[in-house]
């Protein structure tokens, strides 16, 4: 399973992207308020636009920066979700199927978030986090002994 990250990119992280296409969003609204002027200046004055029209238009406008608001959530959202996943694997078991098609098992010592994609290192070896096929649980969980409080039948006090 392949999961699409070229939203992320290593060098700039998340909040460079962010202002990057913010920036983008900028021209399209500044071009959107150009043209319409543009259009209010040059609209035949026998037939003038449409109020509603105008209205129309500005309800589009304001609804592309939503959705494109939206958007650059759901991606944050999605990269933390793999950062905290990431984190989730140190010291559990995983298997993934390597280059040679052959299923490979070992436990996560630590996690990458340098490249777009999570990697988790299994004995020296970058797996990328999409690449991990199953995730068990390292090691038997135990509980603790409950704490004896009775006296033992031979205390050195009874030697007397």
């Amino acid at each position: 399973m392949s999961i699409d990250t070229t939203y992320a990119t290593a060098a700039t992280g998340y909040g460079a992207a962010s202002t990057t296409s913010a920036s983008n969003d900028t021209l399209d609204q500044q071009a959107f308020l150009e043209l319409l002027v543009a259009q209010l200046r040059n609209q035949d004055p026998s037939s003038p636009m449409d109020s509603s029209q105008l209205m129309a238009q500005t309800t589009q406008l304001a609804t592309m920066e939503r959705l494109v608001e939206i958007s650059d959530t759901s991606r944050e959202s999605f990269a933390l979700q793999m950062r905290v996943a990431g984190a989730s694997l140190v010291g559990q078991t995983v298997s993934w199927t390597d280059a040679d098609g052959t299923v490979q098992t070992g436990v996560v010592d630590a996690v990458s978030y340098a490249g777009a994609v999570p990697t988790v290192t299994v004995g020296g070896e970058e797996i990328p986090l999409d690449q991990v096929g199953t995730v068990t649980r390292t090691g038997a969980i135990t509980t603790p002994d409950p704490v004896d409080s009775t006296p033992d039948e031979t205390t050195p006090d009874d030697e007397s």
